[in-house]
């Protein structure tokens, strides 16, 4: 069946929002840096919450909601994924649920493996739960970033408590493999250790992808590991702040039960409202036209820095719509994005906040229409040229 692709807002009613994506610089830059995209809401969402401002139903969020059965719905569907509804908690967003698991599943001092490049604010949840960050890099065989189980291992034989995962991966938009997933889970168990995995891209896999959520890639994973999601990045609900936790086992459901009633309650109920309706079966067809849009766009993507940046390196990421690119033959130093925003009037993430291994790269974000796509990189591109005629 052809799925039509979503189309997103024009630059003038963008331009009319107040989000950070559209407020952090001057209307002369095209942000393409923050993780926002610019398509309009899914209808069911608009319409529960259009239902709740005339209702007035802007008070707590209750203590059971129907959030944790619409998630299980959608992990089947979209998945093959079985959530047992009764394992969930939420809270206000990933960040928050990742710290609050890793308190209880590391002591003070402890370290966490992280896999850079990695979603920055990693860092400093680690050290917000009270850990020491363990770096074991991604490994990049040319083609494809895979987890360095060897890595892994030796450093939770040196005594690392925790893995915290990304799946997928940002800024890569690395899908991890089955296999990959449950040696993963096999090696934080025979050490003792527990994984956390932030799954909020997962919804975001392009359909040929094959993800698998950690959860789900074997019994040792539903032994020793955490879930946490959310519907913010696919369905772009990040300032209504509603995460999901989610655990498989006795064990970890009971780690989970254990958390302040506060966690709980710090879960927005526009957030829980607005998660409902885009986990509905009602949103999978807005969500189909939403995959169907990134692909043209990581296509896109590949086509313009083919013609107009041949020396940028660039794989199509599997999920998600940020784009990992590396610019270092432009010769504009480890964080060419400073000198794209000066020049060209673009607005990129940093590569270097990633860790060391961003050096020379930038994360775009592709989630936009192909106008403004376009016209972002036929700007560093002008760039690049203005560049090397002032240095000629």
């Amino acid at each position: 069946m052809t799925v039509t692709p979503l189309r997103a807002l024009s630059l003038d009613e963008l331009r009319q929002r107040s989000s950070e994506k559209w407020r952090e610089y001057p209307e002369d830059v095209l942000p393409l840096f923050v993780a926002e995209t610019d398509f309009p809401l899914a209808p069911a969402i608009t319409t529960a919450l259009e239902r709740a401002v005339r209702l007035g139903d802007t008070g707590y969020v209750a203590s059971r909601t129907p959030l944790p059965e619409a998630y299980a719905s959608f992990a089947q569907r979209r998945f093959g994924w079985s959530v047992d509804p009764a394992r969930i908690r939420t809270t206000a967003d990933v960040s928050m649920g990742i710290v609050e698991i890793l308190r209880r599943v590391i002591a003070p001092g402890e370290r966490v493996i992280v896999n850079p490049p990695i979603y920055p604010p990693f860092f400093e949840l680690v050290t917000e739960a009270g850990g020491v960050v363990e770096r074991v890099p991604l490994r990049d065989d040319g083609s494809t970033w895979q987890l360095d189980l060897d890595g892994i291992e030796q450093a939770l034989a040196g005594g690392a408590r925790a893995v915290l995962l990304c799946n997928p991966h940002n800024p890569t938009g690395s899908v991890h493999s089955a296999d990959s997933l449950d040696a993963l889970a096999r090696l934080a168990g025979q050490y003792g250790a527990a994984v956390v995995s932030d799954e909020i891209h997962a919804p975001l896999v392009q359909p040929d992808a094959g993800y698998t959520p950690f959860l789900a890639s074997g019994e040792a994973a539903t032994r020793i590991g955490y879930a946490v999601t959310s519907a913010s990045k696919a369905f772009n609900l990040a300032g209504l702040k509603c995460a999901l936790m989610i655990a498989a086992s006795d064990a970890t459901t009971a780690v989970l039960r254990s958390l302040p009633i506060e966690v709980v309650w710090r879960t927005g109920q526009f957030g829980m409202l607005a998660s409902v309706a885009a986990f509905a079966e009602e949103s999978d067809e807005w969500l189909d036209s939403l995959l169907a849009a990134l692909d043209e766009n990581r296509r896109l993507l590949a086509d313009l820095l083919a013609e107009h940046l041949p020396e940028a390196r660039y794989r199509m990421p599997d999920a998600g719509y940020l784009a990992w690119v590396d610019l270092t033959d432009l010769g504009w130093g480890p964080n060419p994005a400073k000198q794209i925003l000066r020049q060209g009037r673009v607005a990129l993430h940093f590569g270097p906040a990633f860790g060391a291994e961003g050096a020379g790269y930038v994360r775009i974000n592709i989630g936009t229409s192909p106008e403004i796509l376009t016209e972002a990189v036929e700007r560093i591109a002008r760039a690049r040229v203005a560049v090397d005629a002032a240095q000629g």
